[in-house]
């Protein structure tokens, strides 16, 4: 608490040195509010002075304040998807203007790529190493099965890998899939893929807009080392019903909104369901007097999202929203076996935004968080049952204050309340003669406070730089540590920015996995005696140009991150129901470096970006535990390691009402680990041959070079008394049938048949998805 005191007081005394100059003319503050024609607000929208170069962007609840000198302006007010509003203002006095943005005519026109407001934005601002995307981009891309995925759509980014063929996890510059921070309005997601990782969680049309930062994280944000996945609901039209959806191949969706009181509140409800199983169990049941028929299994998972909101009055608005989702797999045999897997997320918030004045904010957030999942199998009359969850309770504040044109701080508290349900399993016969069951669980408290400052120190250096304190207690064992967080862009010209950034973060609870990708049967498990935090610093510098007159930013980004208590596990380590899971643990250390270079373009006929990372991603664990560690010690490269990641993407506007689109992917492939060799063991009864592989160090081989092109069309039709507004979406995914590979397998070969010894063994691999077409309609009314 004491370093957290003494920055405070280095705040405050930065506010009255960052005031008190005599100014050479008035300036008075301009705010107020972004919302679109259905009143719901804008997050990340822009009102901006082009001939000052300043400006704001909105935050979360759609607000925006800044400073101008008093006289005549003219305001450029922004944001994707919507039509761009040129005012005129006399700036006499303090003002509050809020406006009112209408979508454009023609949404799929003026294809846009980001969300962050105009080029020339991205190049003045501090934060560095940061996408936004909005669903109306990720809408226009072509998509597995026409399944729009916001998640697979960051993975067009620098610096960001996917797990392998057909999954949504992300690994962000070197970082495991669980130290990613996902957040849908505040409340923390543990889970966000369907379908064993092929989709996301995310229904496009419940979302607003998506930010992902990969370095240089705010202070409010802690708890995950290597990013954060900021989700941001939308809210309702607060004029008028409003229903729209979309019939896909593999799902359906449907949302309705409408105001509670106009101009006052408004509601959005929204669902999603896929229908697998509409067609296995008809498939299934025609068959079922078959005696020879295997049954195919059933599938299907659903969403529902739904977010209300209501003005008390002109300084105190309140919001509700929630998540409900679930993946439901079962498999039915006529031999009496039957096996049930479900899991899914639960999430819920509540929000009390406050204006005390117009420099001065508040917000207010409780959220509940549960991911669970149930493994349940039968056999006759014995049954089986696995389970674990995870479970929070939260509350966070956060306190926006800016006091003059060259401060802005921030400061908040957050609270969470886990509770770890680490394996839960019962056992028994039907008569009740066998019965087993056992039930491990954990809680933890974690907390933080925070700080920070956005400092414009001259027209050119602009610094943003903070502190936060975290901590974490589980049983009698307790962690703490200070995370300074910092950035800086300085102006070499209009055109040229250099930016840096430093973030220490430490994460106290971790994924308990023993393969390569996330599944839902992985464990969250505190940081205890012997479980340490995990810790991290990541560094970056980085370098911006405006090219072509505007049309075009090139940015130029590397980065060093260094990793301490990475955690692994024992060969051959019991994970599941383990009273005693932190012997199983193994800690060591870790590095990522890399460059990324960017080019994109957001206006005109053709859009889109060209994006380009070389990294190298390493892990060590020494001897210990009466181990040998992994590799004896030695160095090696996770499975997510990439040498080259390539990604472009075009959207080309044809006509007023088509649009073709296309993304092309070229990495590295995954490092894995196969048998080396064999050699051959015979019984001491002298039995046959048995052929005992021989493994190298951990990860030494490497699958081939993962690439896929996918080609879209959108074709808005013309809507009539009889046809809503829509459009219908056509996709091609992976189009010249590549065979990406998702793992390699052996088969023995035999020169002389089945019969015959075997003399050598061929390696054979799987793929996962050949060339899908695909077909989308998507409607409003």
């Amino acid at each position: 608490m004491r370093y957290f005191s003494y920055l405070i007081g280095l705040l405050l005394l930065w506010s009255v040195a960052g005031s008190s100059p005599a100014q050479a003319q008035e300036r008075y503050r301009l705010s107020g509010y972004i919302r679109d024609a259905s009143r719901g607000v804008l997050p990340g929208a822009s009102v901006v002075v082009p001939a000052l170069a300043a400006g704001a962007t909105t935050d979360s609840t759609g607000f925006y304040s800044f400073l101008l000198p008093a006289g005549r302006h003219q305001l450029v007010i922004s944001f994707i998807g919507y039509q761009s509003q040129t005012r005129d203002l006399n700036l006499t006095r303090a003002q509050r203007l809020s406006f009112t943005l209408a979508e454009s005519s023609n949404t799929l026109g003026e294809v846009v790529v980001e969300g962050s407001g105009t080029l020339e934005q991205k190049l003045q601002t501090t934060q560095m190493s940061v996408e936004r995307l909005t669903a109306a981009e990720a809408k226009l891309l072509p998509a597995l099965f026409g399944e729009v995925d916001l998640l697979k759509t960051l993975q067009l980014k620098p610096g960001v890998q996917n797990g392998g063929e057909g999954t949504s996890g992300l690994f962000v510059r070197g970082g495991s899939s669980d130290q990613n921070l996902v957040l849908v309005d505040d409340a923390v997601v543990y889970n966000p893929a369907h379908l064993f990782g092929l989709f996301s969680v995310f229904n496009p049309d419940a979302v607003q807009s998506v930010d992902l930062y990969k370095g240089g994280f705010p202070a409010q944000y802690g708890g995950r080392l290597s990013s954060v996945i900021d989700v941001k609901m939308r809210e309702g039209d607060n004029q008028k019903i409003v229903t729209s959806g979309g019939i896909g191949l593999i799902s359906s969706r449907l949302t309705v909104e409408g105001p509670i009181v106009k101009d006052k509140g408004s509601f959005l409800l929204s669902g999603r369901r896929t229908y697998f199983d509409v067609f296995t169990r008809q498939i299934n049941k025609a068959s079922e007097n078959n005696p020879d028929y295997n049954p195919i299994p059933d599938y299907y998972f659903y969403d529902f999202n739904a977010k209300g909101n209501y003005k008390l009055g002109d300084k105190d608005q309140v919001f509700l929203s929630g998540y409900l989702g679930r993946d439901v797999f079962g498999f039915g045999s006529q031999g009496g076996f039957d096996f049930n897997f479900s899991w899914g997320n639960t999430l819920g918030a509540a929000r009390w935004s406050h204006v005390f004045n117009k420099r001065l904010f508040l917000n207010t957030t409780a959220s509940y968080t549960n991911y669970k999942y149930d493994v349940t199998n039968k056999l006759d009359q014995f049954s089986f049952n696995l389970a674990s969850d995870i479970q929070d309770l939260a509350l966070r504040s956060d306190l926006d204050y800016t006091p003059n044109d060259r401060h802005a701080f921030k400061f908040g508290a957050q609270l969470i309340n886990h509770r770890f349900g680490v394996g839960r399993l019962q056992a028994g016969s039907a008569d009740g003669r066998l019965s087993i069951g056992s039930d491990v669980a954990y809680r933890g408290l974690e907390g933080g406070l925070y700080a920070s400052d956005n400092f414009k120190a001259t027209d050119k250096l602009q610094l943003e730089y903070g502190l936060r304190l975290s901590g974490f207690q589980s049983g009698s064992n307790s962690y703490a540590g200070l995370e300074p967080r910092g950035s800086a862009r300085y102006s070499l010209t209009p055109k040229t920015s250099l930016k840096a950034s430093y973030a220490l973060m430490y994460q106290y609870v971790h994924l308990v996995t023993n393969s390569g990708a996330t599944l839902p049967t992985d464990i969250w498990y505190p940081s205890r005696q012997s479980v340490k935090p995990q810790r991290s610093q990541q560094a970056a510098a980085g370098v911006s140009f405006l090219l072509g007159d505007g049309k075009y930013l090139l940015t130029n980004e590397v980065y060093y991150k260094w990793a301490q208590n990475q955690v692994d596990f024992k060969d051959g380590a019991q994970l599941f129901v383990n009273p005693d899971l932190d012997s199983e643990f193994l800690f060591g250390k870790g590095w990522a470096y890399g460059n990324e270079l960017y080019l994109e373009k957001k206006t005109g006929r053709t859009t889109g970006w060209i994006g380009y990372t070389l990294s190298w991603s390493k892990r060590q664990f020494l001897p210990q535990r009466g181990t040998t560690g992994i590799n004896e010690g030695r160095v090696f490269y996770p499975s997510f390691d990439r040498r080259h990641n390539l990604t472009v993407v075009v959207l080309h506007k044809l006509t007023e009402r088509l649009n073709l689109t296309g993304s092309f992917v070229y990495t590295t492939g995954n490092a894995t680990t196969l048998p080396a060799a064999r050699f051959a063991v015979q019984d001491i009864f002298g039995g046959d041959l048995s052929a005992v592989p021989v493994y190298p160090d951990r990860n030494t081989f490497r699958l081939a070079p993962y690439n896929r092109l996918d080609l879209g069309l959108v074709w808005k039709l013309k809507p009539n008394r009889w046809v809503p507004e829509s459009d219908l979406t056509f996709s091609v995914y992976n189009a010249y049938n590549r065979r990406n590979p998702y793992f390699v397998y052996f088969d023995q070969v035999r020169a002389g048949g089945e019969d015959t010894p075997v003399t050598s063994y061929r390696a054979r691999q799987v793929s996962l998805f050949p060339t899908i077409p695909a077909v989308t309609y998507n409607f409003k009314f």
